[in-house]
C-alpha cells in the first residue's frame, strides 16, 4: 500500500464543484491528479484558466492537478478513482471504468442518492458494474464543495466493506484541515446521504413558507428519525446514523443555503413550480431523484416516512406545500420514541 510519503496518481471522474473540490484536496497532498470531465470546452476552459470557473471561480488549481478530457488517459495509470457524478450518471460510468481498466481496481465515490430505475443502492449498482476483487467505498459527511476547496476545516467518513482500502483512502485524503473518520457500514452511510437530500427539501419548504425555527428544527428531529427507522430496517447500524453521514450531513444540508436541496425546498415554498425552481438552483438537485424512489425503497421494508412521502407529493404530484406541512402538523399525536 502508497504510503502519506509516496506520490500517486489519482483519477478524479467528474468536474462538477465537489469533483473539482476532491481534485484540489488530493493535490494539495502532494498527488498527480487527472480531473476528467465529459464536455470538451468545459475542461479546455479549465485548463486555460487554471481554475473550475463555472463552479469554484475563485479557487486556483494547485499544481499537480491536471484537466483532462480523454478517459481512458485518465484512467491508464490511476492507482485510485474518485467518482463525483450525479446518481443518474453512477451506473454508466461504472460500465466506462470498467471498459478502461485503471492501474489499480480501487474506487471512492462522493455519489449521494440510490439509482432511480431500480431503486437500488450505489454499492449494489457497483457490485453488479464491476469486475470481481475491486475495491470499492464511498466518501460522505457535511461537506461543502467550496468550503473544501478553500480549506476550510472540514470532516467527513470514508465507508468501505475492507478495512485496508478505507485506510488507504485515509492516506490520501486526510490532512490537517481535511479529517477523515472511517467506518464499515457502507449502507448505513449510503442511505443518511440519499435521504438527508429528501429532509432538506422539506426544510427549504418550511422556511420558504416562513414556519420559523421551530417548525425547522421539528422536520429536522422527525427527519432523523425517518432516517434511523429506514436504516436500521435495511440493516445499518444507529450510531451511523447520527454520526457525521447522518445527522451531521442532515444538519448541514437542512440549515446552510449553500444546499442546493435546501434551496430548492425554498423556492417552492415561496411559491416557485418545480422546473422552475430547479432552473433557479441551476445545479443538479439530488433530493429530488431520491424523492422518487426512497417511499418505494421503504414500502418494501414496510417502513413509514411522512415526512419524505409529502415531499414527494409536493415534486410529483404537485400537492401545495402549505397542505403538505398542514397534513404533517395533523397527523394522530403518539408517543416520540417506540
Amino acid at each position: 500500500m502508497p504510503t502519506s510519503t509516496q506520490t500517486q496518481t489519482i483519477a478524479v471522474l467528474g468536474a462538477g464543484a465537489w469533483g473539482t473540490a476532491l481534485a484540489i484536496q488530493v493535490a494539495r497532498n502532494g498527488h498527480r491528479v487527472l480531473l476528467w470531465g465529459r464536455r470538451r470546452e468545459h475542461i479546455e476552459a479549465v485548463t486555460a484558466h487554471r481554475c473550475n470557473a463555472h463552479y469554484l471561480p475563485d479557487v486556483p488549481l494547485p499544481r499537480g492537478l491536471e484537466p483532462c478530457f480523454e478517459l481512458a488517459a485518465a484512467l491508464a495509470s490511476a492507482s485510485m478513482v474518485l467518482l463525483s457524478v450525479p446518481s443518474s450518471a453512477f451506473r454508466q460510468m461504472l460500465r466506462d471504468i470498467a471498459a478502461h481498466p485503471p492501474g489499480a481496481g480501487r474506487l471512492l465515490w462522493t455519489t449521494k442518492g440510490l439509482e432511480t430505475r431500480s431503486g437500488k443502492l450505489l454499492h449494489e449498482v457497483a457490485n453488479e458494474e464491476l469486475p470481481a476483487g475491486w475495491l470499492t467505498g464511498l466518501v460522505s459527511g457535511p461537506s461543502f464543495a467550496a468550503e473544501v476547496a478553500h480549506g476550510l476545516p472540514t470532516a467527513v467518513t470514508v465507508a468501505a466493506e475492507d478495512n485496508e482500502f478505507a485506510r488507504q483512502a485515509v492516506v490520501l485524503l486526510h490532512n490537517d484541515t481535511f479529517r477523515v473518520y472511517t467506518s464499515t457500514d457502507v449502507v448505513g452511510v449510503e442511505l443518511g446521504g440519499a435521504l438527508k437530500n429528501v429532509l432538506a427539501i422539506a426544510a427549504g419548504i418550511s422556511d420558504g413558507l416562513g414556519f420559523g425555527s421551530n417548525a425547522r428544527a421539528a422536520l429536522i428531529t422527525r427527519g432523523l428519525s425517518e432516517m434511523l427507522r429506514l436504516s436500521e430496517r435495511s440493516g445499518a447500524q444507529r450510531d451511523t446514523l447520527v454520526g457525521l453521514s447522518g445527522l451531521g450531513d442532515l444538519l448541514l444540508t437542512s440549515t446552510d443555503d449553500q444546499s442546493r436541496n435546501r434551496r430548492l425546498g425554498l423556492a417552492l415554498g415561496r411559491g416557485r413550480p418545480l422546473e422552475a425552481a430547479l432552473k433557479e438552483v441551476d445545479r443538479t438537485v439530488e433530493g429530488v431523484a431520491t424523492a422518487s424512489v426512497i417511499l418505494r425503497f421503504a414500502r418494501a421494508l414496510d417502513v413509514e416516512m411522512p415526512i419524505c412521502e409529502q415531499v414527494a407529493r409536493v415534486l410529483f404530484e404537485g400537492l401545495d406545500p402549505r397542505a403538505a406541512v398542514t397534513e404533517l402538523m395533523s397527523r394522530e399525536s403518539k408517543m416520540e420514541i417506540r
